[in-house]
């Protein structure tokens, strides 16, 4: 009898384990509204731009939106393999705070007060040959990105290690990416925002 209780003590703890790390649709809706919501903020930050708004720049080392718009669109790519990275990693830890973590990454991700350098593989070097092009590239790229998560119930399963110095899941990952493209949208409205951004 004491064996069967016991069993089923840890069959119940087990179980509210794999309940703390199962992706609700609460948090898929938050997720899928943030890649929408800052998807349209690319779009509405880069429409009409003339080729000479497209490549001023405030300063020589600083970036043109061209060149923003490309990052973004590298990003995503990047970004979103860190997700599907995760579902292959290590068990997510089930003592860790998601919901805090998630509120980190939503915060730290977008917030452009803290400068950080773009790793190589990122920075601007004309791949996808023209700002229409990164633009349809993002535009693309988003689509998988959401269709990431709506297809993977998985997300909260696994954590794999981030730039923030904390282990993120799939979903973390996935407002990760959103909060990319949210970052530099911000650093496109600062350039045309320059006294001397071009009027047309």
């Amino acid at each position: 009898m004491k064996r069967a209780i016991t069993v089923a003590a840890l069959f119940l703890c087990a179980a509210f384990a794999v309940q703390a790390q199962t992706l609700t649709q609460a948090d898929r809706d938050k997720a899928m509204q943030y890649l929408e919501s800052t998807k349209q903020g690319v779009i509405a930050a880069t429409e009409g731009l003339s080729p000479a708004q497209w490549n001023f720049k405030s300063a020589p080392d600083r970036w043109s939106i061209a060149e923003v718009m490309e990052h973004i669109a590298a990003g995503e790519d990047m970004i979103r393999s860190g997700a599907e990275g995760a579902l292959k990693g290590p068990a997510r830890d089930a003592a860790d705070d998601v919901k805090a973590i998630d509120a980190m990454v939503l915060s730290a991700m977008p917030d452009r007060s803290h400068k950080a350098q773009a790793p190589e593989p990122l920075k601007p070097n004309n791949r996808f040959g023209s700002p229409e092009g990164s633009l349809k590239h993002f535009l693309e790229a988003r689509q998988v990105t959401e269709d990431f998560l709506k297809q993977h119930d998985d997300l909260r399963a696994h954590a794999i290690d981030s730039p923030f110095g904390k282990k993120l899941d799939g979903y973390e990952w996935i407002l990760m990416t959103a909060g990319h493209s949210e970052r530099h949208t911000k650093q496109i409205l600062e350039v045309k925002a320059d006294p001397n951004f071009p009027k047309k």
